[in-house]
């Protein structure tokens, strides 16, 4: 009867030490959650910040942005052959007159050519000298494709948006590849241009070299736009 008893209280301490376990994990979940609502990085050891947003952010306001130590704002633009930013020319202006500089983004379509995506982000953006160097989101496989693109017509395309956004531009692109896209197609060794990565919090590795930009934070929550914004900063 007393090995049962201690059996029986061994089986409750484990049972309780898992519970608490468990407890733990999501009390760490939850405070890790709400701290990331408005984190952003150290200014005194990345002074240069900034968001990116696009018209699902609705109206941003730029002084509030740059009230929270933002200096810079890449903004959606066009996406593939055809997808426009309705809200681009309405935030380029804002952000300008905040005192905010900007740049554009173009997201990238593994199936589509080059040639029309290149003349959509003409469409949509001017050729001037004060914006930033624009930006190519890279987020989307081939295999997404109605016919599958292969790996090597993928860079080729790419290849060809770069030196033709280039162009337009008078400017060198910066690659903003997902972790899952460096991964399929190593942006990082194949093209050398500035590269913007991606992590929450804790400083990007995954594409083998520095990297220029590094979204902290996909969804900071401030009083500049009504959605969580992304926050970035420069490396120093």
């Amino acid at each position: 009867m007393a090995r049962k008893s201690r059996s029986r209280t061994r089986g409750r301490w484990r049972l309780h030490l898992a519970a608490l376990i468990v407890l733990a994990g999501l009390v760490g979940a939850v405070w890790y959650w709400w701290d990331m609502r408005q984190w952003a990085p150290d200014e005194a050891l990345y002074p240069d910040q900034g968001i990116a947003i696009d018209q699902r952010h609705g109206l941003t306001r730029f002084d509030t942005v740059r009230a929270l130590g933002g200096k810079f704002a890449y903004l959606g633009a066009s996406r593939g052959a055809d997808g426009q930013d309705t809200r681009f020319v309405r935030n380029l202006a804002a952000a300008r007159q905040a005192g905010v500089k900007a740049g554009a983004v173009h997201v990238f379509d593994p199936c589509v050519r080059a040639d029309g995506q290149s003349a959509n982000f003409a469409r949509v953006v001017p050729r001037d000298p004060q914006l930033l160097p624009p930006v190519i989101l890279l987020d989307r496989a081939g295999d997404a494709c109605e016919r599958k693109a292969s790996d090597a017509a993928v860079e080729s395309e790419l290849l060809t948006l770069i030196n033709q956004i280039e162009m337009h531009a008078g400017k060198p692109v910066i690659l903003k590849p997902t972790e899952a896209f460096e991964a399929r197609y190593h942006v990082g060794e194949r093209f050398e241009r500035d590269l913007w990565l991606v992590r929450g919090r804790f400083e990007p590795d995954y594409a083998g070299r520095p990297w220029l930009l590094w979204s902290a934070n996909m969804a900071r929550v401030t009083e500049a736009a009504d959605e969580p914004v992304e926050w970035a900063v420069v490396q120093p």
